[in-house]
């Protein structure tokens, strides 16, 4: 039996993975799961999976968890420290998916083990990458991507030759305003940005593709993933969602994973990995889809993609100020106090004032990122003002 561990377990992902443990009990056993504020639906994973510790972030819910455990043998705890403690019991596998900075020290708690981890925080890489790659060397641990866009790549670079890939090429959907002028855009209210066209995410994952800096983070990701330098990475945006990404190869080939807009294909492709193991995900009908379409994409009307090239370039702490910013954009507008445009505007006025900044060590990242939120802050309430 494979031993695993579920951080951020009643996120859409966790709940993805659990699904998939749930049809497969004779191959794994579920040591731990962690979850935010859902209490009721961590007990409820907690007692159908028979966890052996349930953690809740919001300490304030641990009585609450307790009552909701009571009778079983799942060991209950809650917080900052107990998440991390969690994160760090070993196992064969683990599932890190608490989204935001808030999972960059369980998702290193979790590598520092030496197992398997399968990476659905972006911000892990995105903004620590060089610490957490220097953790995952010395730890001898193992990286698997969840994003259906790296798990495609890695699929698709299954014969490890690495020294002959030309260039990876991410796919975008395009999101709900692929086709909507700027104008369009600065009007749009949060309904229309919430109405993700192919996939099911959270809330903030979806106006991050509306945006398109979902895709500047994963060209991030894919940079330290995959060693590869920004010239090398494309992204082209394609409605249907059905090649998640592809390689090209030295000699012009190019290999492309497809499947549906299932996030259950990739985490099983992590999960079973080296090997695989059947879902119940809807399968493809290419005749009855009949055609695919590619197109560019527009950096004018999506600045999201631009400002990630840029940190990227920049790098150090480039690319933790881009995120930071962000995610406190996106709460903002979440909140309906700025416009759909002013996401990227907060993020690339914070990134030019803080400018170019050293992260070798996660205390510095964690310093910039909350520095870029602080000032994110406070350029959204001057824009109330």
């Amino acid at each position: 039996m494979k031993t695993v561990s579920v951080l951020g377990s009643t996120g859409s992902i966790g709940c993805s993975t659990v699904d998939l443990l749930l049809q497969a009990p004779e191959r794994f056993r579920v040591v731990a799961l962690v979850g935010g504020r859902n209490v009721t639906l961590l007990a409820e994973q907690a007692r159908a999976l028979g966890a052996e510790y349930a953690v809740i972030a919001d300490e304030t819910l641990v009585g609450e968890l307790e009552t909701l455990l009571s009778g079983t043998s799942t060991q209950v705890s809650g917080g900052r420290e107990a998440v991390i403690r969690a994160a760090g019991v070993p196992v064969d596998w683990t599932m890190a998916a608490i989204t935001g900075a808030i999972g960059l020290e369980p998702a290193l708690a979790a590598v520092r083990n030496g197992g398997c981890v399968a990476l659905a925080n972006k911000e892990a890489l995105v903004c620590a990458g060089d610490v957490m790659l220097r953790a995952v060397h010395q730890a001898g641990a193992t990286l698997l991507p969840v994003d259906s866009e790296h798990n495609a790549i890695f699929q698709s670079m299954a014969d490890r030759q690495v020294d002959q890939v030309e260039k990876i090429v991410l796919t975008a959907s395009g999101g709900p305003f692929r086709r909507a002028s700027i104008e369009e855009m600065e009007k749009a209210p949060l309904e229309a940005a919430l109405k993700h066209p192919t996939w099911s995410m959270g809330a903030k994952i979806t106006i991050d593709s509306a945006t398109m800096f979902n895709k500047g983070l994963e060209l991030i990701e894919a940079a330290r993933l995959f060693d590869m330098t920004e010239d090398r990475i494309g992204v082209i945006v394609h409605p249907q969602s059905v090649v998640h990404s592809m390689v090209q190869y030295t000699d012009g080939s190019i290999i492309a994973q497809l499947g549906s807009a299932d996030m259950r294909i990739p985490i099983a492709h992590t999960l079973a990995w080296p090997k695989r193991m059947a879902t119940n995900s809807p399968r493809l009908d290419l005749a009855a889809m009949s055609r695919l379409d590619f197109e560019e994409p527009d950096e004018v009307r999506f600045p999201a993609l631009r400002l990630a090239r840029e940190s990227l370039r920049a790098g150090g702490a480039a690319s933790a100020i881009l995120s930071g910013a962000n995610e406190i954009a996106v709460e903002a507008f979440l909140n309906r106090k700025i416009g759909f445009r002013d996401i990227a505007r907060v993020v690339e006025d914070v990134m030019q004032s803080i400018g170019n900044q050293s992260a070798d060590t996660l205390e510095q990242v964690l310093h910039w990122d909350e520095e870029a939120r602080r000032l994110a802050r406070a350029r959204i309430t001057a824009r109330a003002a």
